[in-house]
């Protein structure tokens, strides 16, 4: 980029009203600060007006250097954005041995129902919690000799579109090896609402039709693959003594979100269903797999 695109991009960013959206997310920061905070008005003035001044900023950079949050901004008068999810907060410590990133997702645009005042809140809360308990297992390695340590955390935005917004939430700790766990969240932005796997069915007969279409997608993805390693029973390794303990069916609360073209995913963490090598494991669900166990084809779709 040149110096004069440069300087055009700037006179933009100067010229640009603050959304609505992320007046409310403001808003609610000083709304939050001034229930939790005991201190005199004039120092919280200061920190309001600071709140203030570091979300735009965080609106500002995430627009510029983030493709996830690019990914999810759509276009406004005056602005060209509005941002339905954007980092509230990081968490940054790293001192050679222990290194920790920690990004808290805030959703706007969810105020009417109070959803995304529950959810921004859930979020807040478990990465506190994560950075506390990182940093506790620091001290705790440094009394016992130290060793190295990470946690990254973030989000990725699987489902953006006029109906849906679905995001998942990442854990990565790191003590020799690595774990990874991702939760979810899918949520339908027209009423407002959080879309959880039993209530997209009539009964629970999808644990069943869902796990045995998972299972078969398995033993066939090993039999085209040699190099693919589940944890269930093939006519291969039938009658072997086998070290794991074999998958069978999924949680009736089994992580998921609803992707782009309104199917279904289903997710794993790594571990859960095959060595770690294999990773995160996603199962998409033809939609003709569960359509008679369906509520509705409100979400998802043939």
């Amino acid at each position: 980029m040149d110096d004069k695109q440069l300087s055009q991009l700037k006179e933009e960013y100067h010229n640009t009203p603050i959304p609505k959206e992320l007046e409310q997310v403001v808003q609610k920061a000083i709304e939050d600060g001034k229930k939790k905070q005991q201190r005199s008005r004039l120092i919280m003035g200061r920190k309001i007006v600071a709140t203030a001044a570091a979300a735009v900023m965080v609106l500002i950079g995430g627009i510029n250097v983030s493709p996830t949050m690019a990914s999810v901004i759509a276009d406004v008068p005056g602005m060209k954005t509005i941002v339905q999810v954007l980092t509230f907060r990081d968490y940054q410590f790293d001192d050679g041995l222990h290194q920790a990133n920690i990004e808290v997702p805030v959703i706007s645009g969810l105020e009417e129902s109070g959803l995304g005042q529950a959810l921004n809140q859930k979020y807040l809360e478990e990465n506190k919690k994560l950075y506390e308990d990182f940093m506790a297992d620091v001290e705790e390695m440094k009394a016992l000799g130290d060793g190295h340590l990470g946690v990254d955390s973030g989000y990725e935005i699987k489902t953006d579109n006029e109906r849906l917004l679905a995001i998942g939430r990442y854990v990565v700790n790191t003590v020799g090896s690595s774990s990874t766990v991702f939760k979810y969240d899918t949520i339908d932005k027209v009423d407002q609402v959080l879309i959880t796997l039993p209530s997209l069915f009539k009964d629970d007969s999808y644990v069943k039709v869902i796990s045995e279409y998972i299972v078969n997608e398995m033993k066939a993805k090993m039999k085209a693959d040699p190099n693919l390693t589940y944890w269930v029973v093939t006519d291969e390794n039938k009658g072997e003594e086998n070290y794991f303990e074999p998958y069978t069916q999924i949680n009736p609360e089994q992580s998921f979100y609803i992707n782009s073209d309104y199917k279904l995913v289903i997710s794993f963490d790594k571990y859960e269903v095959g060595p770690g090598f294999m990773g995160i494991q996603e199962f998409v669900i033809p939609t003709e797999v569960i359509a008679d166990l369906l509520v509705s084809n409100e979400y998802i779709k043939p």
